[in-house]
C-alpha cells in the first residue's frame, strides 16, 4: 500500500456505562434492618430477592442513604450519608453498601441527629427544590453544624440560585 496513515486521537468521553455507576444495595428485613434512599436518581434497579436491590447512579448524582438497625434490646444504628456518585477516575470515600463509594457530603448517626436531617430535607421539598438538587455545600454545612451540636442554617431559595447560577458558569 501506497500513501501513509494518518491516526486520529479520538476525544476521551465520560463513561456512561455500567463501571460508571454507583451501586448501593438496600436491605429490608422488617424491624431488623432497614436501608432506603430518602432522595435521588436512579437510573437502574436490580432485585435480588424480596428483601434486597441494588439501585444504581449515574455520577455527579447527589442522594442520601439511610441505614437503621435493631435487634432485640432496641435500635443498633441509625445512620444518613448524603453522597455524591463519582466519576471512574474521581477521588471517593469508601461507605458500606455503596460500590465503589463516593463523596460524602454528610455523614451523621444516632437517631436524633438523623432525624434532623430528615427534617431538613422536608424543609427543602416544601420550598419546592429537590433535595437531590440542593448545594452540595450546603450538606456539608450541616454535617459541621449538627457534628459541632450547633444549629445548621435553613436553605434558601436565594442560595439555591446562587447554586444554580455557579454550577451554569462552571466549565
Amino acid at each position: 500500500m501506497t500513501g501513509s496513515s494518518t491516526s486520529r486521537a479520538q476525544p476521551v468521553q465520560p463513561s456512561t456505562g455500567p463501571a460508571s455507576l454507583t451501586r448501593v444495595e438496600l436491605v429490608w428485613r422488617e424491624k431488623q434492618i432497614e436501608h432506603w434512599i430518602r432522595f435521588g436518581r436512579e437510573v437502574q434497579e436490580q432485585i435480588l430477592d424480596r428483601r434486597r436491590r441494588i439501585l444504581s447512579f449515574p455520577a455527579g448524582t447527589v442522594f442520601a442513604f439511610v441505614r437503621w438497625a435493631s435487634n432485640d434490646y432496641g435500635t443498633v444504628v441509625s445512620r444518613i450519608d448524603i453522597v455524591r456518585a463519582v466519576t471512574a477516575c474521581e477521588p471517593y470515600q469508601t461507605l458500606p453498601f455503596v460500590r465503589p463509594g463516593g463523596d460524602i457530603l454528610l455523614k451523621l448517626g444516632g437517631w436524633p441527629t438523623v432525624e434532623r436531617v430528615l427534617i431538613l430535607i422536608d424543609a427543602i421539598e416544601a420550598l419546592g427544590i429537590d433535595p437531590a438538587d440542593a448545594a452540595p455545600d450546603y450538606w456539608r454545612h450541616v454535617h459541621n453544624r449538627l457534628t459541632a451540636g450547633d444549629t445548621p442554617r435553613a436553605y434558601t431559595r436565594e442560595q439555591h440560585s446562587a447554586w444554580l447560577l455557579r454550577r451554569r458558569a462552571e466549565p
